[in-house]
C-alpha cells in the first residue's frame, strides 16, 4: 500500500501514509526504511518520494495532491500578513496558488507572478492588479521561465515575495530541482524588500539540485506543524531560527510567542529598498506596531522566533 501511494503520487508524507494505511507514524516509517533497503523508495523528512535524487521533480498532479490540508493553512497565515494598497510578487508552484486564491480579498493589491496558476486564481479579482512576466512556459508548473521572465523584473521593487520550492535546508535555504525555475526565483527575491518562504513539513530537510534563496536571505518561513516524531524537522527550524529566519507555524493552537533559538541579528541586504519610512521610525523607538489584519482576517499563527532587531518593511513607494 505504502510502495503504491508513493508511485502513485510522487512524494507521501508519513502523516497521510499513516492516515490512509491506519496505522501509527512509528509504524510507517519503520515500513518505509524497509522499503528504502530495498531501493524501492527515498526517505525524505516527514515523507517518503520516488528514487531520483537531487534532480527528480514530481509532476504537478503528484504536488497538488501532497499535503493539501497544510498548504491550505500556510497559505491563510501568509495571506494575513499581506496589507491593503501593497505590491507583491509570487512565485510558482502549489502553496503560492492556495496563497494567490486568499489573496483575492485584499483591496488594492498588486501581484506580479510568473504562475500562470497564480494569475488564474485572482483573475476575477476586481481589486487585484495582476501583472505578469515575460518568458517561455514551463508546462510541468505552468510557469513563465528563461531570460524573458528575468529581464521583466529587472528595476521592479515590491515588499515582499512569497516563493515556495522543492526543499528547504537551514545550510542551503530554499532549493529546486530545475535551472529556470531556480534563476527565476532569485530575480523574484532581488525585486522584494522582504522574501517569505511557504514550505510544508515535508519540505523541510530536503535538499535539491539549485539553489534559490540562500538561508541568510530569507525573512520569513511559514511553514505547518512538523511531525511530533521527527527531530530532523525541529532541529532544521531550530536552526533556521538560529540565522535570523522568523517562523510562524501555521495550525498551532492559539498564538504562542517563543523562539526556537536565538534570533539572529541579520546585516542589512544591499539589494533591498533603504528607505523604511514612519513604521521603522516608530519600532526603533520601541512604540508598538499595529495590527496587520483585522479580527476578521485568517486564524491566528504561532511564531516561533521572537522578533529581534530587524528591519520593518514599507509600502512601495506611490502605492496605498
Amino acid at each position: 500500500m505504502i510502495l503504491e501511494m508513493v508511485r502513485a503520487n510522487g512524494a507521501v508524507s508519513l502523516r497521510e501514509l499513516a492516515r490512509v494505511v491506519q496505522t501509527s507514524e512509528v509504524t510507517v516509517r519503520r515500513d518505509v526504511r524497509a522499503l528504502e533497503a530495498e531501493g524501492l523508495l527515498d526517505r525524505r523528512h516527514g515523507g517518503a518520494v520516488l528514487p531520483g535524487g537531487f534532480t527528480r521533480e514530481a509532476g504537478f498532479p503528484q504536488r497538488a495532491m501532497a499535503a493539501t490540508a497544510e498548504k491550505t493553512a500556510i497559505a491563510e497565515v501568509a495571506a494575513g500578513l499581506v496589507r491593503d494598497g501593497e505590491a507583491v510578487v509570487v512565485g510558482a508552484g502549489t502553496t503560492t496558488q492556495e496563497l494567490a486564491r486568499r489573496l483575492a480579498r485584499v483591496p488594492g493589491l498588486t501581484v506580479v507572478t510568473n504562475s500562470l496558476l497564480v494569475a488564474q486564481a485572482l483573475a476575477h479579482a476586481n481589486r487585484v492588479e495582476v501583472v505578469m512576466t515575460g518568458g517561455t512556459l514551463r508546462g510541468s508548473n505552468y510557469a513563465l521561465v528563461g531570460s524573458g521572465a528575468e529581464q521583466s523584473l529587472q528595476g521592479l521593487r515590491v515588499s515582499r515575495a512569497f516563493l515556495s520550492g522543492a526543499g528547504l535546508t537551514a545550510e542551503r535555504g530554499l532549493s529546486t530541482p530545475n535551472m529556470l525555475a531556480a534563476s527565476v526565483d532569485r530575480a523574484l527575491v532581488r525585486a522584494a524588500a522582504e522574501v517569505i518562504v511557504l514550505a510544508d513539513h515535508t519540505k523541510i530537510g530536503t535538499d535539491t539540485m539549485f539553489q534559490t534563496v540562500p538561508p541568510d536571505q530569507i525573512d520569513h518561513l511559514v511553514t505547518d506543524q512538523p511531525s511530533t516524531e521527527s527531530e530532523r524537522g525541529a532541529a532544521q527550524l531550530e536552526a533556521l531560527a538560529e540565522r535570523g529566519v522568523r517562523i510562524s507555524v501555521a495550525g498551532g493552537q492559539g498564538t504562542a510567542p517563543g523562539r526556537v533559538g536565538p534570533a539572529a541579528e541579520r546585516p542589512e541586504r544591499a539589494d533591498r529598498a533603504p528607505e523604511r519610512g514612519d513604521r521603522a521610525e516608530r519600532a526603533d523607538r520601541g512604540e508598538p506596531r499595529a495590527p496587520e489584519r483585522g479580527a476578521d482576517g485568517p486564524p491566528q499563527r504561532r511564531d516561533l522566533a521572537v522578533p529581534g532587531p530587524r528591519r520593518v518593511v514599507g509600502q512601495v513607494p506611490g502605492r496605498r
